[in-house]
């Protein structure tokens, strides 16, 4: 396993356990939820990787509202929607790419 697929592998795994390590209390989010952005009904997270092809458009995808710091008003993620595409080689149930447009869209992996 390469040390860029180690470390992405160490994140999601952080991210899923704060996930599921049970309900928030007083408010306060359970864990990052920054970055996820929905297709399919299926949830992704960004990765670091940027050597990849964008294909053609699949949709649209959903960017959940997102709130890890409540105390903090300035960083909360609004609702949102984005622009889901097809990435060259790869299964879209393990990854696409977001973004307004296909030059600026980023990849994101299924988590």
């Amino acid at each position: 396993m390469t040390t860029a697929r180690l470390v992405m592998a160490v994140a999601m795994l952080t991210v899923v356990l704060g996930c599921s390590s049970g309900g928030s209390s007083g408010g306060e989010a359970a864990a990052s939820c920054a970055g996820v952005v929905t297709h399919g009904n299926r949830d992704y997270l960004p990765t670091q990787d940027e050597d990849f092809t964008v294909g053609e458009r699949l949709g649209t995808a959903r960017i959940p509202g997102c709130d890890d710091t409540p105390n903090d008003p300035e960083v909360a993620v609004p609702e949102g929607t984005t622009n889901a595409y097809l990435v060259e080689g790869r299964d879209p149930a393990e990854a696409i790419a977001v973004g307004d447009s296909p030059a600026s869209a980023r990849l994101v992996e299924i988590r």
